[in-house]
Parts: C-alpha cells; structure tokens; sequence
C-alpha cells in the first residue's frame, strides 16, 4: 500500500456540527426575531432533518404542531420565504464570527496533517460561502490544498464524484488519502472513491450504519478536552486522542 499523502475532510457534522448548533440555532433566532416562541431542540430537528429543505421544514412544522400564532395558508407561504432569507443570513454570521465550535480535535489533528506534510482537503456539498467562512476565517492557519464545495460535481454524496474531483485535482491514488467523515452517505461516497475512511460521529449520525469505515470514532479528541471513543479499529497506543502518526501507521 502506498504511504498515505493526503487527509480529506468532509465538512459538516465533521469539521463543526453545522446541523445542530448552526442551521437549528439560525430558525430559532429567527423565529424570536419574526415574534414566534417556537424553538426546536435537538431531538424535534432530528426528526425534521428528514425532511429536505429549510423552507419544507418550517411548513412541515406549520402543518403539524403550528406556529405559536395562527397563519393561514396564504401568510405562511409568504412568511417561511421571508423566514428562510433572514435564517441563512444569520447561518452565515454564526460560522463568520466564529460562534459555532470546532468538533474536538478537528484543529489539533490537521494542524498535525501539515506537520507531517500532508495535503489538506474539505470536500463538502455544503455551501460554498459557508465552506469558505471555515476555512478561510475559522481555520485561517490552516493550509487548504483544495477546498471542493457547493456545486462543483452533479451528482452528491453517497456519489463518490466530489472525491474523485479532488483525487483527480491532486494527483493521488486512493490509497494515499484517508478520508474523515461522519455519516452513512459520507461514508459509502469515500469507500466507493477507494480512499482509507475513519468515521467520526455525531449526535445526529451516531446511529446510522457506519459499520464500513476502518475505523469509527465518537470524535478525534483532545488531550485536554474531550476524549474520543474508539468504536471499530485498532489504533496503536490509543488514549483518547486520534493521532495523524496513528493513522499513517495503520493505513501506510
């Protein structure tokens, strides 16, 4: 096997938990800015994640439990448009004014990426302007060889084409790439691109089958913060922090 070159990243739920402490966080915000006491916590917006979009989420929640003022079908239709705009603005600001976190040891693990001299990617179907507010703000001393998001390929994950773009783009094989990602459909992307994957979940991917990865893991952990919990793999000397000398060991 060859010696591992490259670490790719997926972004959401990976890098920060985009999902529960930033697009939840955002219709919250917003629903108190519009002068609704509705809040939906962790549980109630994993179930609404079931449903694609923001937009279709507010009416589903409309629909079903309704919002803490009477709206017809008319003003709710008009309002969930006026609610989505304000909410992604305010998406945007968490992550540019750096308020939401960083997973734990997201940063320490590629800050030992670029020691080791490996290449760097985030490869994400997020949005772009997003991606870039992380990368170029949160993570502003970190070197990105590449960052692939929004919609650079046609088809998304479990598709495997946003990691053959950045195999392609930096000239590697699959097995000099170990992939970091944290749900089902992240997963299946990277495998069926033939890169080495370790899988950190999240509250809301914690429960999926993610049994395929080479090694699965409750987070990459933090010598003085919080530990991670190795679930499949066998790391050397692992004391509840996933090393990138570990994984080079493993994989190369």
């Amino acid at each position: 096997m060859s010696k591992i070159k490259a670490v790719f990243f997926d972004q959401d739920g990976v890098i920060i938990d985009t999902e529960r402490d930033g697009h939840r966080v955002s219709f919250n915000m917003t629903f108190k800015e519009f002068g609704f006491t509705d809040e939906w916590d962790v549980e109630y917006y994993h179930e609404l994640l079931q449903i694609a979009g923001g937009k279709e989420r507010m009416k589903h929640h409309w629909k079903t439990k309704g919002f803490s003022k009477p709206l017809t079908e008319e003003e709710i239709d008009n309002l969930v448009k006026e609610m989505h705009k304000r909410k992604t603005a305010l998406f945007v600001e968490l992550i540019e004014t750096g308020k939401l976190p960083l997973r734990p040891g997201i940063h320490r693990f590629m800050k030992e990426a670029m020691d080791a001299g490996l290449k760097i990617a985030v490869c994400t179907t997020s949005n772009e302007q997003a991606a870039k507010a992380i990368t170029e703000k949160i993570l502003s001393d970190i070197k990105f060889d590449i960052v692939l998001a929004g919609d650079v390929v046609e088809k998304k994950k479990p598709d495997p084409a946003i990691y053959n773009l950045a195999l392609s783009k930096l000239g590697l094989k699959p097995d000099e790439v170990i992939v970091v990602e944290d749900s089902k459909n992240g997963l299946t992307a990277a495998k069926a691109a033939g890169a080495n994957v370790v899988v950190t979940t999240n509250h809301y991917t914690e429960k999926e089958d993610v049994s395929a990865g080479d090694i699965i893991v409750s987070c990459l952990g933090d010598a003085s913060g919080e530990k991670a919990e190795l679930r499949k793999g066998n790391l050397s000397g692992f004391d509840g922090v996933v090393s990138v000398k570990q994984l080079m060991e493993l994989f190369g």
